[in-house]
Order: C-alpha cells, then structure tokens, then sequence
C-alpha cells in the first residue's frame, strides 16, 4: 500500500516573507491565502469519490457525500459534530465504516466512546487517496476559547490591523495544518513500514529448504532473515525483527532491567539464549558484563556478529552459530552468572523456546545465586466479550457481495486468533493459569492442566463470544517466586521513556555507584520489573489469543463461568499448541452448573 499526501504549494517562508511586507502586498498576500485556504479540500473535492455506504463512485465529494445524505439519511459533518471528534477521530470514523461496511443505522448508534476511535488500526487508509480524508474539517463543537480566537472572520478585512490579524490567523492555521499532518504520517508510517532496522540486517538470506517433517529447521529458518514473513494475526508482511524490536513495552522492559541493574551484571558473565540480533547481549556489555556468549542457531547469527564489530564490542561479546543444546562455550567456560534470552512466543508458550532456555539453565547457569532473566511468568486468562473480531473474523463471510462464503469462517473455532483485544472487551478480572518460576520449573510440566473460574462483570447483559489469554513477565534480581498478590505493571500509551534506559545523544548509560552499602544493596535486589501483554496494557506484538466460542454465552453480571484448560505440544509440530477448553455456565455462584461445553483449538 502506498500513501501519498498533498502537501501544498505554499510554504512557511512564504507566510514569513509576507507578513513583513507592505500594506499592498499583505493584500495581495491575503488573496492568496484565501486561495490557499480552501486548497487541500478543492483538491479532495474534485477527485473521484466513493459513497461510504455502497460500492458507487462519484467525481466529487460533495457528491458522494449528498448522495449519502440523500439516499441513506447521513451527513458526516453532522455526525462529527455530534459525536464530538477531532480529525483523528473523524479519520477513524471514515476508516472504520469504509473497512467494515457499516451501515448508517451501525453509525447512528456510535456514542464515541468506542475502542476503535483510539485506534491506530484506523488511522490506515481503507483506500489510497481517500478524498474523503482530505477534506477540510472544522470542529465547531469545540468549546476551546482558543480554537474560537483563531476562526477567521466571515467578511473580508476593511483595514491594514484586521488584514494582518487574519495572516496570523492563516498562520496558525497552516501551521496546525502542518502539526496534524505530520502527526498522522508518523502514525500511519508507523503502522505500515516496520521495517527500517539497520542496513546489516535487511541483507537477503540465502535460499534454504525445509527437510520433512523437520520442526527446528523451518523455525530457525524463520528467524535467519527479515525478509516478509506473515505475523500471526497480522495484517501485512513484516520484519520479524523490526518488529520485536521496534516493540517498546518488550525491548524497554528488557534494557530497563539489564541497565538499571550494573550491580548484578558488572563482571558478570551472561548468555544470551537466542540472541536474534544481539540487542539484549548489546544491553548486557554496556552494562559492565564481563563476557556474553551470544548463541543463534538461524543465520541471523551472522549479521549479529557484524553488529557487534560495527558497535566495537567484539572483545566483550562472543557470537556462538549453533543450538544451544550442542554448544560448548569457548574458553573453558562452564556456568554463566546469568542467562537472558526472549524465548516468549503467542500464548507465551508457542514455538517452545522455552524448552532451550531450560535446557540452558540447567546445563550453564551457575548454581549457587545464578540469574534468569525474565525470572517469572504468567499465563491469564479472561472473558472476552469479542463482538468486533467475530464481526471480522466470522459475520463477514455471511455476505459477501451477497454472496454466503461462511464455509471460510468454519476454521476460526478450531484455530485460536492471535489479535488485539480492546480493554472495553474484556468483561471479567484476569484468572491465573499458570504460574512459571524459570529457576524451578522443568520442560515436563510446560504441558499443564489448569482449573479456571471467571466471573462476569458487566454491568448489563451481554453476550461473550470467545476466552482471551494473555502472559505477564517479571524480572527480579534474585529470582525467588513473586506472590499472584504483586502486581504487573500495566504500560499506557506515552508512558515508554526510552531516554532513560537507553544512551542517548552518544553518553554512556547511567550507572549507579558500586561502592554502596549493604543495605541499599538489598533494596536494590527486591526491585522488581516487569510488563504485561493484556489488553489493559499498550499492545505488544504478542497481542492476545483469543479462542472464540461455538456458542456465545449470555452473561450478566455475575454469571459464572468455570472449566479445565489444557495446553500441551502438538504431536505433529512440537512448536506448536494444543489446546483444549471444557466449561460451564452458571446464572451466579449458587446456582447449578449447565451443561459442559468442550471445544479444542490450535496455536500456530
């Protein structure tokens, strides 16, 4: 998809230039403000345009916008006046109706409050050059005195004061235009070109085949290289390592923990389990660590060795090609101080990294006070009310050009979805599965049984389409078990300050004093870091799994609904999950038990 914006034939200088000059030219320049005023919507006027609400074209939008008035009863400037939205909001209002084929009656019952008018999903163009998202937008619902004072007057200027006033005013207004502009193309490139990571990486990778029946070698193969590979849930090819970086919730967390931390790591020796580009072994060096051993089995591996050389680090971290199962460290290397690695997958236990990590720990990790990192994590679980993914993922398929293409839906109840769930969606408090201490726990019981309660706590009746999972992460420097009672920390939009974990501006990463005594030692030990994945949190490229239910459970509050889950390795893909949910439903906790529902999925 490309996406091209008008940018307009009049610069700030040229707002500059005039406002200094002559009363004969500010009048000048007022006439051409005026032009330049109404030419980004002339521009959108005059192209062709699409009616929201049929597959029909006409060669303006004020065309396509009277026919929508006319024959459907709906008038977009209106309804943004009554719903109360900015231009992002209005652009997502177009995006949403445009992508899901609303109808005017859907969007008559919108109250603006909804999930997806703050979502930068649709922010996306449904069509290239939409002209719809061109035209001029004047939010006059605003009550913003501020807003009010910078309205240009209706009537033309009468004298030299009130002329340059309204070149103020046009000044303001074009410079907004220009804030709201790059705003948008910052956030819509940030959607779609993932991709930017450094020159070394984006080199094609050799051609490679699988071997039948082989699991490891595709997997491994997955991770060599950055050419497009389809994301799980996702809507475009991406940059497989463009993107777990560029994820901020996953690569902050992990720089906070290991920077913040130069007690633990200074002359420590680390191994890195899965180093992909070597960025965490990159955190662990300028930390102090000692040595790190960097150890990539795919042919990522490669371009991470030149990563460190480029980054002057070749004398502190080592590069090792290989599965960590067959490894030796050099230099008569037998335990690391401490392991890092992020093994995590979908559903947390998805490609079974985890089993390595293991592996790892139990074969170089120190013993006697050695340190995983993560140290700890959760498997959640919710319910899910999940209307708009059912509405994508399902009720689509019903009619299509009024055509029943629902045989395409059918592989969505066997197949878990691995997607972003809104926080409005969930309608439960988060029940734990699983709790897993990386120092203690052994690749046996990563294939669990789980009993689960969920309550029910919206306040009207609604249905529930599906169970959303989810995993917490935790790092401690010491490792011991964290009671369910600590909490995660949940990671709002804007709350990533990445300036303070990472060097900025070439500086050394801050380092706390070495010299310190036993008791601030102590403290710093209990400090505790860690991210959550839910939907209560900023979304990661996990996402959440959501397993969508045959039939969809009328809830209220209260309503009870209680079962066994069971997750172990699939047989035929050992990176790979299978799932099973038996459950039951109950009106409130005194009530009986209904039937018991069993339904069985697959995470891939």
């Amino acid at each position: 998809m490309s996406i091209r914006f008008a940018i307009p034939p009049s610069t700030q200088d040229d707002v500059d230039d005039h406002s200094t000059s002559s009363g004969s030219d500010s009048e000048d320049y007022i006439e051409e403000d005026n032009n330049f005023e109404d030419w980004v919507s002339d521009q959108a006027q005059i192209q062709p345009c699409r009616s929201l609400f049929e597959d029909k074209s006409f060669p303006t939008s004020e065309g396509a916008l009277e026919f929508d008035r006319s024959t459907h009863g709906f008038d977009l400037d209106a309804t943004c006046k009554v719903l109360k939205l900015d231009l992002h909001r209005r652009i997502r209002l177009i995006n949403f109706i445009r992508k899901h084929n609303s109808t005017p009656t859907d969007v008559g019952n919108l109250t603006g409050a909804e999930s997806f008018f703050s979502s930068d999903e649709y922010l996306i163009p449904v069509i290239e050059d939409d002209p719809l998202l061109q035209l001029e937008f004047d939010d006059e619902w605003s009550d913003d005195e501020d807003s009010r004072s910078t309205r240009l007057p209706s009537s033309p200027p009468s004298d030299l004061s009130s002329a340059l006033r309204r070149i103020q005013i046009l000044e303001e207004k074009l410079s907004q235009a220009k804030t709201d502009m790059t705003d948008y193309r910052k956030l819509v490139t940030q959607k779609l070109d993932i991709s930017s990571i450094t020159e070394i990486i984006n080199e094609p990778p050799p051609s490679t085949s699988k071997a039948p029946g082989d699991d490891d070698t595709h997997y491994f193969q997955s991770y060599g290289y950055n050419a497009p590979r389809k994301l799980m849930g996702g809507s475009c090819d991406a940059d497989i390592h463009a993107v777990m970086i560029q994820d901020k919730v996953r690569t902050s967390t992990y720089a906070s923990f290991i920077l913040t931390n130069p007690i633990v790591f200074r002359d420590a020796v680390v191994l890195d389990v899965g180093c992909g580009t070597g960025i965490l072994s990159l955190f662990a060096a300028k930390s102090g660590a000692k040595h790190v051993y960097a150890v990539e089995a795919s042919d990522i591996a490669d371009k991470a060795e030149r990563i460190v050389r480029a980054n002057g680090l070749e004398d502190v971290i080592t590069v090792i090609r290989g599965k960590v199962e067959e490894i030796k460290l050099p230099d008569d290397v037998s335990h690391v101080d401490i392991i890092i690695s992020e093994w995590m997958g979908y559903a947390l236990l998805y490609e079974s990294m985890l089993d390595s990590v293991l592996y790892a720990r139990d074969k170089f990790l120190r013993p006697d006070g050695g340190v995983m990192a993560p140290s700890q994590c959760r498997i959640m679980l919710a319910l899910c009310e999940g209307s708009e993914i059912m509405k994508d993922r399902v009720d689509f398929w019903g009619d299509v050009y009024g055509f029943d293409l629902s045989e395409m839906a059918q592989e969505v109840w066997n197949e878990a979805i691995v997607d972003v769930v809104g926080p409005d969606s969930v309608v439960s408090e988060p029940y734990l599965l699983k709790d897993l201490h990386l120092k203690t726990i052994t690749p046996r019981q990563l294939d669990f049984t789980s009993t689960f309660t969920l309550i029910s706590t919206s306040s009207m009746r609604t249905k529930i389409h599906g169970l959303v999972l989810y995993f917490d992460t935790f790092f401690t420097t010491t490792c011991e078990p964290l009671s369910p009672d600590v909490p995660v920390r949940l990671i709002k939009d804007g709350d990533v300050t990445l300036a303070e974990v990472w060097p900025v501006g070439g500086k050394p990463a801050r380092h706390r004093r070495a010299s310190i005594g036993p008791g601030l030692k102590q403290k710093e030990q209990k400090k505790v870091i860690s991210f959550s994945t839910g939907p209560t949190s900023q979304p990661t490229h996990w996402k959440q799994t959501l397993f969508l239910l045959k039939d969809p459970i009328l809830a209220e509050e209260g309503t009870v609904v209680s079962g066994t889950f069971y997750c172990k390795k699939s047989e035929g893909n050992s990176r790979e999950l299978d799932v099973e949910i038996h459950y039951s439903v109950r009106k409130d906790a005194e009530a009986p038990a209904g039937d018991v529902v069993v339904q069985m999925y697959k995470v891939r």
